[in-house]
């Protein structure tokens, strides 16, 4: 229990983390990777460049200052953090690490203002908030469907659109995963851990992929983009994984992670429309849905939203025509944003039901418009629900 000293200074300091927060943050993860090379392994370094590592860090310390009074506030936020810690093997032994460097990161950015009263509160409460990180993680760990990094082997590579791949995978003779004991649940993602040696890579590189289907006789099913972007490099591990592996090939894997999960008791009944709403490569877990949609009730009303840049680039197109030719009642609507306007709340507004459950999944760029489209139509925000393809704490307003 933090001390109520403790806690007024951690609230007195919620208008410097809302000035210098991410200054903070970037400081941090530069002075921790820089110090700690072997943690490169851990972080994806795109995220990093782009910002967004550090905008999601920021938001969760604000947000830990902000409920110090009551740090179960923050828990669904810690729950989805969770979730990516146990898919990426972070450890409680990491967490001094993390705790030493962003003490170091307050005084370097804070200077004089950083006085030890300060230091010595946040050392208390990242203490405490490392706790609630761990006691929660202990628990995924506990549950998860393997422990550790299993070794699988490519059965199937699949072009499901120009920049696409579906990958199916099934454990290979040394994994002692038995598949058909492994529940797959729609929306959430498997990791890969890769050591691409193209572009003089050192380090193993980690990303998350969301799965696309619920069934797994056939193998494991996910789906990866090939990152290109116009004025950046090449994405370092989409890039290997397209040219390099090849079926027969061995990936490791951690076991199936998320909570972007549909709601169980709303897919029981009709009352309340489905809405799955994707942009590019994030149709991936609303596949998923759709097909878990269907297993369970066929007869609630789905309402199919896709956007891609044109038709070549609409994944999964023959496979989403099956599918919902088995609904009883559906409407679909793709966008290909190369010769229409872009998905926005006149959109929303005319083409989806204000009382529909929704399942967003894209970009960060394309999760944050979504979301603050349906917040300006007054959508009820539980019935809104969302996983970007990046650290889902850069979306977060607290």
């Amino acid at each position: 229990m933090l001390s109520e000293q403790t806690r007024a200074i951690i609230k007195q300091t919620v208008p410097v983390l809302e000035q210098h927060g991410t200054v903070i943050t970037k400081t941090f993860y530069r002075n921790m990777l820089g110090d700690n090379k072997e943690l490169l392994n851990y972080f994806n370094r795109a995220n990093q460049a782009k910002g967004a590592q550090s905008s999601a860090l920021a938001t969760t310390v604000l947000a830990a200052a902000k409920h110090i009074d009551d740090l179960s506030a923050i828990l669904p936020h810690v729950e989805q953090i969770g979730h990516k810690h146990r898919a990426l093997q972070i450890m409680p032994e990491h967490y001094p690490i993390v705790g030493k460097n962003l003490l170091r990161a307050i005084k370097e950015v804070l200077g004089d203002a950083a006085t030890p009263e300060i230091i010595n509160a946040w050392a208390e409460a990242y203490g405490a908030i490392a706790d609630v990180f761990i006691s929660i993680e202990k628990k995924m760990y506990d549950e998860a469907a393997w422990p550790g990094w299993k070794s699988f082997e490519v059965v199937d590579k699949d072009q499901v659109s120009s920049d696409i791949v579906e990958f199916t995978v099934k454990p290979d003779a040394s994994s002692d995963v038995d598949l058909a004991k492994v529940p797959i649940v729609a929306g959430q993602y498997i990791t890969v851990k890769s050591h691409p040696t193209r572009h003089n890579n050192e380090y193993d590189a980690l990303r998350h992929y969301s799965i696309c289907s619920v069934t797994s006789d056939r193998g494991l099913r996910f789906a990866v983009k090939l990152e290109q972007p116009r004025d950046k490099p090449i994405g370092l591990v989409s890039e290997y994984l397209h040219k390099d592996v090849s079926v027969g090939d061995k990936l490791f894997l951690s076991a199936p992670a998320g909570d972007f999960t549909l709601d169980e008791e709303l897919m029981n009944q009709t009352e309340v429309p489905l809405v799955l709403l994707s942009a590019g490569v994030g149709v991936t877990p609303l596949l998923a849905m759709l097909e878990a949609q269907l297993l369970r009730n066929p007869e609630r009303p789905i309402f199919w939203i896709q956007s891609s840049y044109d038709e070549a680039t609409q994944a999964f197109k023959p496979h989403v025509e099956e599918l919902l030719e088995k609904c009883e009642s559906y409407e679909k609507i793709i966008v290909h944003t190369s010769k229409s306007s872009r998905i926005d709340d006149k959109f929303l507004k005319e083409r989806v039901p204000g009382h529909a459950d929704v399942y967003i999944c894209g970009s960060l760029e394309f999760m944050r418009s979504m979301v603050d489209h349906f917040s300006t139509l007054n959508h009820k925000s539980d019935f809104i629900h969302y996983e970007p393809f990046g650290p889902k704490m850069a979306t977060v307003k607290v």
